[in-house]
């Protein structure tokens, strides 16, 4: 495109020309480079790096990432060294899933997955520096998992134990409590089964109050962390002890309501209950019990815990539990709703004032003893007392809920009965996948020494190749059939020992990317000391809400020890951290190839540009939001674009703004900046839009069109790029400074002020914003409807509010 001054021709918009040629020129100039400069303030926006699938982006991705892309384009302008970035998560079932149909090797699916998710991303015009782009899966990279995996295990945070475990079918791999959803696996959808295995376990629990005391210190939307600390699911109460009658067992409760204790009628423990199987030959109705277990097996987690189905349960005949409170023997049966893996596997129910155990009490004909006077005991109405005076409580009667429960406890521990407790429904991590596309596991067994790490210089510990990626069907890893890499020796001893075999889940490589970024290409360290004290925190993160309890928490845990061991500066990893609404189909429903609604966003570059599609995916609605996709709504932001583009044919001189302009370009500059730090570009945009118009209309000069360019820049960067070279404004655009604005020089000289007659306006009339009260009458009185509302009245008083209104009084 040729330099044009006033009344020069313009050619027709094409993006296709002028979006490539600027692509190419960041790249050769690297000019989204960010470079550790402690004399600059350095600005860290992160966006969640992507699984590359084999589907590529689909319109959805470009929302949260041009989103904060403007926020970095602003703050550069505005002098700040900033670090955008970009990688791959790269490994995972979904990939392995691919190989495994299509018989190619998982690394060579992922690297053209990687090669066409970038080529997307460029063309779209994201101002990242792909000069630190990583890949989890690049061993360079996961060997500071590897090493960050064996500083757990050093300090006792890595630990593997046999215990149940969610088991996909489908995928053949055990999973995290937090990748269950629904009691389906959130990857593939099939329903949870449950089997016992030996699983590398990492103790997040460890964490717990530091990740919920975290909360208080950080900028995260309410919702963020709402979730979190309901995951968390910190509880303070008391742990009661209930004998087991003729027997040395004593079974361990939790409960928030030892108040409570003596309306405890019966027991419940979960099928999986170490008692079941220790005292199988006292419990009478064993054929019973063996014939529920089996349809329990069948169930999953949340199959089991939903509050709305009907319950189920078997006794335990034959065994019999001493309520500690009054000594009183109350049955013990087994049910599906109480689950091994969250507190003791064991509770007391109190059905008097819980609704869960008052419908189970009620279908068995249990006992329902009211300890907490009010309602009927009949009726549902009844449960959940939180508040009121104890009844049929000996020693508690008469006491309120909350001198009731300290005085329980005290009882309790004074007695050796039980302590004062608090309790987490958070769980260990599990962290074992039984397959073959992850980072190993760098641990070796041996028979004499027992779980020993890999040396540290001999990281990263390297995946086999192999041709048979299958899980196997005995839950094994496709690596235990590679025996020349499993058959090892001990580094301890040196006798003869075998690697494991599990590999680690695709959370591990995204728990700690962020540090990797500031720091890419160091081989001795995962960053250096520098790097992370200059750049970290992340000052603001944007990601879904679906990796609340997954990533976001993972890797909260994983940055506070690092923390503890000295590795980072910081014991929070990210500052702020907001949400996005997805993108969806034009139909209104989510994307997916079987709705047959799910639109490229190459064609939608292809027909109408990239900046076509950064500014009709920040104006489509509020940014938290979902909304539905509109091709009118693209073509619309293409026609603005092409307005913009028009408007540079007749620029007028002028280095200063015209008078009837300056407030409203002093508006336009205070708007829109602040629209873009708040996510909310969509107003942004309509602010621009209404400049265009005014800009038709009146015309604009250079110094108006030059601030325009700069506002519009961050949404639509290609063509207000071409547009200053064009206009031959100084430098490259990328390379100017944010415009300022004049508070006072916002606010209009002159203003419109309704007047009232008898509290009723009868016209308006414009007057001086400073206008004094003897000139806004002036202005009225000469009104030619002044003498219409007052012919044959008379004026008994006239009251101006300095500008907002002017009130006369007649009769």
């Amino acid at each position: 495109m040729q330099n044009f001054r006033k009344g020069t021709p313009m050619k027709e918009y094409d993006p296709k020309q002028i979006e490539k040629k600027w692509q190419d020129f960041w790249d050769e100039h690297e000019t989204y480079k960010a470079t550790l400069d402690p004399e600059k303030k350095k600005f860290y926006p992160l966006v969640e790096f992507p699984y590359p699938s084999g589907q590529g982006l689909h319109v959805g991705h470009p929302r949260p990432y041009t989103a904060l892309d403007i926020v970095a384009r602003k703050r550069r302008y505005e002098g700040e060294n900033v670090i955008f970035t970009m990688g791959w998560d790269a490994f995972g079932l979904p990939t392995e899933n691919y190989a495994i149909k299509n018989k190619i090797h998982p690394r060579i699916v992922t690297e053209r997955n990687i090669e066409n998710f970038k080529k997307q991303l460029k063309s779209l015009g994201f101002s990242f520096d792909w000069s630190r782009e990583i890949n989890t899966t690049d061993p360079k990279y996961y060997r500071w998992t590897q090493w960050i995996f064996l500083q757990l295990f050093k300090r006792g945070l890595a630990y593997k134990e046999e215990m149940p475990v969610n088991w996909c079918p489908s995928c053949k791999v055990g999973l995290a409590n937090e990748e269950v959803v629904g009691g389906k696996c959130e990857r593939c959808g099939t329903v949870v089964k449950h089997r016992r295995r030996s699983q590398w376990m990492l103790r997040i629990t460890e964490y717990a109050d530091r990740l919920l005391e975290g909360l208080d210190t950080v900028d995260f939307i309410e919702p963020v962390k709402i979730q979190q600390r309901n995951w968390i699911g910190k509880s303070v109460g008391a742990e009661i002890h209930f004998k087991v009658k003729d027997t040395d067992t004593v079974l361990h409760v939790f409960t928030t309501r030892p108040d409570t204790l003596f309306g405890a009628t019966y027991m419940v423990v979960a099928p999986e209950h170490p008692i079941v199987t220790d005292y199988a030959d006292k419990i009478e109705n064993m054929d019973e019990v063996k014939a529920y277990l089996a349809e329990v097996e069948k169930k999953s987690d949340f199959e089991r815990t939903e509050l709305s189905k009907e319950k189920t349960g078997v006794p335990l005949k034959g065994l019999v539990g001493i309520n500690p409170a009054n000594g009183k023997e109350i049955p013990i049966w087994i049910s599906d709703y109480v689950l091994m893996t969250y507190g003791t596997g064991a509770i007391m129910s109190v059905p008097g004032h819980d609704q869960r155990d008052w419908e189970f009490a009620k279908k068995f004909d249990l006992p329902i003893i009211p300890v907490i006077e009010g309602g009927n005991v009949e009726e549902e109405a009844y449960t959940d007392v939180s508040e009121g005076i104890m009844i049929n409580s000996d020693f508690l009667n008469g006491k309120s809920v909350k001198d009731a429960i300290d005085t329980m406890i005290q009882w309790i521990t004074e007695n050796g009965l039980g302590k004062k407790q608090t309790n987490y429904k958070l769980r260990d991590w599990v962290f074992s996948r039984q397959r073959y596309w992850g980072e190993p596991i760098p641990l070796i067994h041996c028979d004499e020494c027992g779980w020993v790490p890999v040396p540290e210089d001999e990281l990263p510990l390297e995946l086999p190749e192999v041709e048979n990626y299958e899980p196997t069907d005995n839950g094994q890893s496709p690596l235990s059939e590679v025996e020349d890499w499993v058959n090892t020796t001990c580094p301890k001893c040196g006798k003869p020992a075998k690697r494991e075999t599990d590999t680690m889940p695709q959370w591990a490589g995204s728990s700690w990317y962020y540090l990797r970024y500031t720091d890419p290409k160091n081989e001795d360290v995962l960053a250096s000391k520098e790097a992370l004290e200059y750049f970290m925190p992340v000052d603001w993160y944007n990601g879904g809400m679906e990796h609340t309890t997954l990533h976001l928490l993972y890797s909260r845990f994983w940055h506070k020890f690092l923390y503890d061991i000295g590795v980072v500066n910081t014991d929070e990893p990210y500052q702020k951290r907001t949400s996005h609404g997805m993108i969806l189909g034009e139909d209104g429903g989510k994307m997916s190839k079987s709705r047959g609604n799910v639109v490229n966003p190459d064609d939608i570059v292809n027909r109408y540009g990239a900046d076509t599609l950064r500014t009709y995916e920040m104006f489509i609605g509020d940014f938290e939001k979902s909304v539905p996709w509109s091709e009118n709504g693209v073509k619309g932001c293409r026609r603005f674009l092409e307005r913009v583009w028009s408007l540079a044919e007749d620029i007028q001189d002028g280095d200063v703004y015209r008078k009837d302009m300056e407030v409203l370009m002093h508006q336009s500059i205070k708007k829109v900046s602040y629209d873009y730090e708040h996510l909310k570009a969509n107003t942004a945009i309509a602010q621009l839009m209404t400049l265009v118009n005014i800009f038709q209309k009146n015309g604009v000069n250079r110094k108006e069109f030059r601030d325009f360019l700069i506002l519009l820049n961050p949404v639509a960067p290609h063509i207000t790029e071409e547009l200053w070279e064009a206009l031959d404004y100084e430098g490259y655009l990328c390379e100017t400074h944010w415009p300022t604005y004049d508070e006072a020089k916002t606010v209009e000289d002159v203003i419109e002020v309704p007047v009232q007659f008898n509290g009723k306006v009868r016209f308006k009339v414009v007057l001086n914003r400073n206008a004094s009260q003897e000139e806004a009458f002036k202005v009225v009185h000469e009104h030619e409807d002044f003498a219409k509302q007052t012919e044959g009245k008379t004026v008994v008083k006239e009251i101006y509010v300095p500008g907002k209104i002017l009130n006369v009084v007649i009769k």
